[in-house]
C-alpha cells in the first residue's frame, strides 16, 4: 500500500488525472490545479517544482486517492482512507519533502493530522476552515443592486492585477496574481459588475474540467462592500457557467466568514464539504 511520487506533471496525469475526473466536485482543485501546471504551466505557482502523488491499495488496484503540492504552499489532498493517509506521513518524512502541510476534507485532514503527531512527533495546527459548495438553483439576488454586468477585457488588465492581488493578500494567499489574472481574461472567465460607470466588483470562474466550474476569485474593493456588488456578479458569473453548458458549478468559503457564507447560501449554493487546512510543525 505504497505511494508514487513525482515531480512530473504529465506522469501525474498519466496515474492519476482518470481517477481524479470521477469525483469532479470534490476533487475540483486538484484538477484545476494539476491542469495548470502542466507544460507550459509547471511554474505557474512560484520557482520550486510542483510535486505529485497517487496511492494503491497494491500493485494492481485501481489510483485509491492522490495529491498535488506547489511549494511553499501545503499539498492538496482527495479524500483517503487512513492506512493511505498514514502510508502519506511515511512518505513525507521518508522523502523528506518539506512540505508545509496540508488542506483536505476534515476525516482526511484529521487522519493525516493523527499520523503526523504519531508517526514524526510533530504538531498539526489548524490554521484554515474551508466549506466547498455547489449551486442548485440559482437565486438571483432581490433587489439588485445598481449597475450591469460585463465581461472582463485586457483593457482591465491593470485594474484586475490590483484587485487579484489584494485579494490574496486578504485571504494570506500567494498567488501569481498576474498571471492568474491574465489567465481569466483570455479565457473569458472574469466578469466586472459596473455601476455608475465604473467597476465596482468582479467574479471569476476556473476553467471547466470534468464538467464542473469553480468560482474564484471574488472581490469587492473594501471601501465598496455591503452594497449588493458581490452578490449581483456571483449570479451573473454563476449564470454564465451553467449557460455555457457546465453542469456543476462551485465555490469554497472560509468558515471564519459568516457574510460570504450567508451570501452564497442566499444565492442558492449548498454545502458539499468541509475541509481544515493544517500547518505541520517540528518535533
Amino acid at each position: 500500500m505504497a505511494w508514487t511520487t513525482t515531480r512530473d506533471p504529465e506522469q501525474f496525469e498519466t496515474a492519476a488525472g482518470a481517477f481524479l475526473r470521477t469525483r469532479p466536485i470534490r476533487h475540483t482543485v486538484l484538477l484545476s490545479v494539476a491542469s495548470s501546471l502542466r507544460p507550459p504551466g509547471a511554474a505557474a505557482y512560484g520557482a520550486r517544482a510542483p510535486e505529485f502523488g497517487w496511492w494503491r491499495p497494491d500493485g494492481g488496484a485501481p489510483v485509491g486517492a492522490a495529491f498535488v503540492c506547489t511549494p511553499p504552499r501545503g499539498a492538496l489532498l482527495t479524500p483517503m482512507p487512513d492506512e493511505a493517509a498514514d502510508a502519506l506521513v511515511e512518505t513525507l518524512v521518508a522523502e523528506r519533502s518539506g512540505i508545509p502541510g496540508v488542506t483536505a476534507g476534515r476525516a482526511t485532514a484529521e487522519a493525516v493530522a493523527g499520523a503526523w503527531r504519531r508517526r514524526h512527533g510533530g504538531t498539526a495546527t489548524c490554521v484554515r476552515r474551508l466549506r466547498l459548495h455547489r449551486l442548485d438553483r440559482l437565486i438571483e439576488p432581490s433587489p439588485a443592486p445598481a449597475g450591469t454586468a460585463r465581461r472582463a477585457t485586457t483593457v482591465d488588465r491593470d485594474l484586475l492585477h490590483a484587485w487579484f492581488t489584494a485579494f490574496a493578500a486578504e485571504i494570506g494567499g500567494t498567488p501569481a496574481a498576474a498571471r492568474a489574472a491574465d489567465d481569466r481574461i483570455a479565457g473569458g472567465r472574469c466578469l466586472l459588475w459596473e455601476s455608475g460607470g465604473r467597476p465596482v466588483s468582479m467574479a471569476c470562474h476556473t476553467a471547466p474540467l470534468a464538467g464542473a466550474a469553480r468560482i474564484a476569485p471574488v472581490y469587492t474593493p473594501p471601501e465598496l462592500r455591503g452594497r449588493g456588488y458581490a452578490g449581483a456578479v456571483t449570479a451573473a458569473v454563476s449564470q454564465a457557467v451553467r449557460a455555457g453548458g457546465t453542469r456543476e458549478v462551485l465555490l469554497f468559503t472560509d468558515l471564519a466568514n459568516p457574510t460570504s457564507n450567508a451570501l452564497y447560501r442566499r444565492l442558492g449554493y449548498r454545502p458539499v464539504e468541509d475541509q481544515l487546512a493544517l500547518e505541520f510543525g517540528p518535533e
